[in-house]
């Protein structure tokens, strides 16, 4: 049984039929975060593409990162955004910015109360919500304050 963030409703996040997310989404059931980095030129990139957005190499991997990050942006949205979030909000999102991996930016839910003070340039940290009851199962990247 899992806890959730979330409520029920919302529809569940897969990879691509390509298969070219499929690393971060296996990653994510692991408690790891991959990300995406040319073998040229070894520039880091979110999201993911068939080609390196630096030097338009087709030779790219994926490498595990330690996903502490800080705030580079925030919302704390009222309104729901889908029909399954009516009646939860606000709710805050942020954009989190890893300088250790090349700037790349990762959006995603920040945890807690939904009107605390928000600051830009924050340190965050990885909480990994899984759903193993789910068809398919899968896993949530949000985040979570440093204290």
């Amino acid at each position: 049984m899992s806890t959730s963030y979330l409520p029920a409703g919302l529809p569940i996040p897969v990879p691509e039929v390509d298969g070219l997310s499929t690393q971060y989404w296996e990653g994510l059931k692991k408690n790891e975060v991959w990300v995406q980095r040319c073998k040229d030129c070894r520039t880091w990139q979110w999201g993911p593409e068939w080609m390196c957005h630096a030097c338009n190499s087709f030779d790219t991997g994926w490498e595990k990162i330690e996903a502490h990050g800080r705030i580079y942006s925030w919302e704390r949205p009222w309104h729901p955004v889908h029909p399954a979030l009516k009646g939860h909000g606000p709710y805050l999102i942020v954009l989190v910015e890893f300088p250790q991996y090349g700037n790349i930016r990762m959006i995603g839910n920040l945890l807690g109360d939904p009107h605390q003070t928000v600051e830009i340039g924050g340190k965050v940290s990885p909480v990994f919500e899984h759903h193993e009851d789910a068809t398919p199962p899968f896993t949530l990247l949000q985040w979570t304050i440093e204290t």
